[in-house]
């Protein structure tokens, strides 16, 4: 339920999550560093911005080392961020393309040639719809 995204959380994991917060008050503000640091992405340009920089102040002052380096970091590279969030820029159709390839591989192992591997990720990427006999 930590890794799942807030709408996409049943009632029940909703429940856990809401009992997690009185016990481990540190695991619920690492998710809640998270999650805000997920919203950053869903918001239009100048909103962005304006949360970035109130999640860079929480994070440095958090004292959990992993948000701390990682406020250092997004710091460091914080023109280039800016800049991909007003150009609405993301890498993600690319890891998209990539996490389906590893997986096209995957399935590719048991194959005779690596023809055959090449021929399906063709078929499964490139949209072609070839026409069956009898149709």
């Amino acid at each position: 339920m930590l890794w799942k995204n807030p709408g996409n959380l049943t009632e029940r994991q909703q429940l856990k999550l809401a009992r997690v917060q009185q016990p481990n008050q540190r695991l619920y503000c690492a998710y809640l560093l998270a999650q805000q640091l997920r919203q950053i992405y869903r918001v239009p340009a100048d909103h962005a911005v304006a949360l970035l920089d109130a999640w860079l102040k929480w994070a440095r002052r958090c004292r959990f080392e992993p948000f701390v380096k990682l406020a250092r970091t997004i710091t460091e590279q914080r023109p280039g961020i800016e800049a991909a969030i007003r150009q609405g820029l993301s890498n993600s159709p690319v890891e998209q393309v990539n996490t389906q390839l590893r997986l096209i591989i995957r399935f590719a192992f048991g194959f005779h040639s690596y023809q055959a591997a090449i021929a399906l990720a063709i078929l499964a990427l490139a949209g072609l719809r070839p026409s069956l006999p009898g149709r």
